[in-house]
């Protein structure tokens, strides 16, 4: 397909959920818009798929929950989208019990650690711990559809000195290290560091800290919600909004290069040229860099396995004392001590497989069955969703293929060593007669939705305040500056973009938007 027009004043690179938010935006503010998306559909990796033959489940494919997106870009931009909250926050099986979290009684939590550490220290520990991080997400959310804060600025905004030299200033093991005693629970705390990032626990350029700040902010909050309808949901929406404000979405439509004076921009594809005003990339840095024919940045690097799954029927637990229907609700962590997770890692710097790979896994189905025909869901089925930990790009550079294999049958060997029977026991079949199972891998993640290296950030995320360099440039003050005066970015690379929040979308229409002295 080709744009209907040969002049735009935006032109939007990507129709991955920010790239959709900024259409919204600058369309319903009289702005003459294109999006052009590589693909035959909009959403990025913000998307839901029926990914097994012949079976009625529309499952989150890549991303699948949501905390950064503000209500502010609902409510402004009109969707039709809800999230429901999960009161199991997580559970962890140790032996033959586990440590469940649930936000619904602190009673119930507090008997669970009792049982596992044999002492309150922890719970108290982590009572006052997830109080100073609720009270940072409280502060330092709403920054983030707001021109950037200075450091300083930040700092005044925090309030709280100890938070601040511990999240921001020194490696995040130090902190957990001295809160916990417990192994299970510091690697309960610590997987929020790793979602998405390959590091470990005192990685001095403070990457993890970093990853852990967005995990414990979203909302205001910190939690976790299920999109409703599947991630699919969020995006269908914002395409909606996007098209009903008058922004035009051109699908199969591959952008080849990028050229600009910094007053006006030229973006080639397969059929043509196409001028732009502005351009807002949804594309991490890196392709950026390709399209514009500049030296890129070295690739980042991808660190996660992703396996989707649709079952028959919940598994049982080794713990007898904990229902599946609680366990698998909110996040199920496998493999993930504090011991765990800093073994693993060793193991894949050196570019071995973990020899026991951490993950967790979360079941939609369980919040919101919607997702299911009213046949599967009567029937029992139940999706689940496992996110694989310290799995970097480059495990699989030789043989991506039998380096899949062999990661994903130890992964599900590890989760079946916390099971009462074998998970593939419980996987339903598809019209084939095959297992409904599909695995991501980092590579795959480049090749399907366009994600350098597989990493799903882009880039390494970036503390949420301004630069000491920014000077006075609106780009830079909003964190999607690229060097080029009118060539911004609007996907997971700007600063403040990673997560499926909407964020980086907003905040480069709002540069768009912003009067120019």
């Amino acid at each position: 397909m080709k744009p209907r027009r040969a002049s735009y004043d935006v032109v939007i690179v990507g129709g991955g959920h920010n790239g959709l938010v900024a259409a919204a935006y600058l369309a319903r503010a009289g702005r003459s818009v294109a999006v052009l998306e590589r693909q035959g559909r909009t959403g990025g990796a913000a998307v839901s798929a029926r990914v097994f033959a012949g079976v009625d489940a529309r499952l989150s494919r890549y991303s699948y929950l949501v905390s950064l997106l503000p209500r502010q870009i609902i409510d402004e931009l009109g969707l039709s989208f809800a999230t429901r909250r999960r009161r199991i926050s997580s559970y962890t099986p140790v032996g033959a019990g586990g440590l469940l979290v649930d936000t619904g009684s602190a009673e119930r939590t507090r008997d669970s650690f009792a049982r596992l550490t044999g002492s309150p220290a922890d719970f108290l520990a982590w009572q006052r711990f997830y109080a100073m991080t609720g009270r940072l997400a409280e502060r330092v959310f709403p920054t983030l559809t707001q021109p950037l804060p200075t450091r300083d600025r930040l700092r005044e905004v925090i309030d709280d000195e100890f938070a601040w030299a511990a999240l921001f200033e020194r490696p995040l093991g130090e902190l957990i290290e001295s809160e916990f005693t417990d192994d299970t629970v510091r690697g309960v705390v610590f997987t929020d560091a790793l979602i998405g990032t390959f590091t470990h626990a005192h990685d001095a350029s403070l990457r993890q800290n970093r990853c852990f700040l967005y995990h414990v902010i979203g909302g205001g909050t910190g939690d976790w919600d299920v999109p409703v309808g599947g991630m699919g949901a969020f995006t269908d929406a914002l395409a909606d909004a996007a098209r009903a404000a008058g922004a035009e979405i051109v699908t199969d439509c591959t952008v080849t290069a990028i050229e600009t004076d910094g007053r006006a921009a030229e973006l080639s594809y397969a059929d043509g040229v196409v001028g732009a005003g502005h351009v807002l990339v949804n594309a991490a840095p890196h392709e950026l860099a390709r399209l514009l024919g500049a030296s890129a940045e070295p690739k980042p690097e991808g660190a996660q396995l992703k396996i989707n799954m649709l079952l028959r029927r919940l598994p049982r637990l080794r713990d007898t004392t904990v229902d599946p229907r609680e366990a698998f609700a909110g996040t199920f962590h496998i493999g993930e001590s504090y011991a765990q997770l800093d073994r693993a890692y060793g193991e894949a710097a050196i570019g071995r497989i973990p020899s026991a790979p951490p993950s967790e896994i979360y079941c939609h189905t369980l919040t919101d069955p919607s997702i299911l025909s009213p046949e599967l869901a009567a029937g029992g089925a139940h999706t689940l969703t496992l996110f694989g930990l310290h799995t970097p790009a480059k495990l699989f550079a030789k043989d991506p293929a039998g380096t899949k294999v062999a990661l994903v049958k130890a992964t599900l060997a590890q989760l079946d060593s916390v099971l009462a029977e074998p998970i593939a026991d419980c996987l339903a079949m598809d019209e084939n007669g095959d297992p409904c199972l599909e695995a991501k891998t980092p590579l795959d993640l480049e090749q399907e939705v366009g994600l350098p290296g597989g990493h799903i950030f882009h880039r390494d995320l970036a503390f949420p305040y301004l630069a000491d360099d920014a000077g006075a440039d609106p780009a830079a003050r909003w964190g999607v500056s690229t060097g080029h005066r009118n060539v911004l970015l609007c996907g997971a690379g700007a600063v403040r973009g990673g997560g499926v929040s909407g964020i980086a979308g907003h905040n480069a229409a709002m540069t768009v938007l912003e009067p120019r002295p």
